[in-house]
């Protein structure tokens, strides 16, 4: 991934690091895009567009963003140097565009739950990485706060009621786990090295932008698709909002915003807590899912949610430092 060895980010611990405030950048991050899930459903289900089209949207505006206010504040960091570029190359293509798309696949082959169970073996892959490949000293509980917070996952997303398996739909999710990895591993290399993590996260951006322009070119765009108001279903179904301030959500509070919180995160805590802490998304998903969508939350959900927040607090205490 890298020109030379080089020491993940993490693995070092300066004292002007802040955990505290890199746990509330990350659950920040995680809550927000468990909100965009659910404003994704609402674009897909009730505004006609597809997850890739709709992922394609999200990458480019999320690059036009980020290009528009670097430009203004920042025109220094437009530049990346020859390690930085393959780094956030990496980065984009494997970790955003084509985790995006082995999600989606995954998804459709596989009930959500059990997709989001294999997928979220991500940490133990990045736990394995810094432990074995990068030398990152850690304490053995962190192995009981990853295999806590894979049980109380598998509560939130109602693993226990019931499926059917799918080779393709396996292999996808198992895919994604590992493009997550790679983009947790990646962003975590790519923030040392970049000059701020909106400069690392523009080129992000863009390579994934580029990915989905040769997946799916722009010409073959439906853009009427984006034209008029569509209902909010759920709890708000009553009301309507036009496809294009949901789509403009999607890009900088549910795209910008909770990437940038989350690569922030790295400048404090390590990549195996990150990776942790992040699982908090789909528990935020679902408690958003149950207020807007009226989707149900059962007991085992709810305990499964405090199950992950339990595993997230014992792996604030298993990093040692060096």
């Amino acid at each position: 991934m890298v020109d030379a060895p080089l020491p993940v980010h993490s693995a070092a611990v300066p004292s002007a690091q802040r955990p505290l405030l890199g746990h509330a950048l990350v659950l920040g991050a995680a809550t927000l895009l468990g909100v965009n899930a659910v404003v994704a459903k609402v674009l897909i289900e009730s505004a006609g567009l597809t997850p890739m089209r709709l992922s394609e949207l999200r990458s480019s505006g999320s690059a036009a963003v980020l290009l528009v206010g670097l430009a203004l504040l920042r025109r220094g960091d437009l530049r990346l140097s020859r390690g930085e570029w393959r780094q956030a190359a990496l980065f984009g293509v494997v970790g955003i565009a084509g985790g995006q798309v082995l999600f989606l696949t995954a998804i459709r082959r596989l009930d959500v739950g059990v997709a989001l169970v294999i997928i979220y073996l991500a940490p133990v892959l990045v736990a394995a990485w810094s432990r074995f490949f990068q030398h990152e000293p850690v304490r053995r509980r962190l192995w009981v706060a990853l295999a806590i917070s894979l049980l109380g996952l598998s509560l939130v997303v109602d693993f226990w009621s019931g499926f059917s398996l799918s080779g393709v739909g396996i292999a996808a999710a198992l895919g994604c786990a590992v493009a997550y990895a790679v983009y947790i591993v990646s962003a975590d290399l790519g923030v040392n090295r970049a000059r701020t993590p909106a400069s690392f996260l523009l080129w992000g951006f863009v390579f994934a932008t580029i990915f989905w322009s040769i997946v799916q070119p722009w010409w073959s765009f439906p853009a009427g698709l984006v034209d008029g108001a569509t209902p909010l279903l759920g709890r708000l179904g009553g009301v309507s909002l036009p496809v294009w301030l949901l789509l403009a959500y999607a890009v900088v509070p549910g795209g910008v915003l909770p990437f940038v919180l989350f690569l922030t995160g790295f400048r404090h805590l390590p990549a195996t807590r990150v990776a942790i802490v992040a699982m908090f998304e789909p528990v935020a998903a679902s408690l958003v899912a149950f207020a807007w969508l009226g989707e149900s939350l059962s007991g085992a959900q709810m305990a499964g949610g405090a199950i992950v927040l339990t595993a997230v607090a014992l792996a604030q205490t298993a990093h040692q430092s060096p």
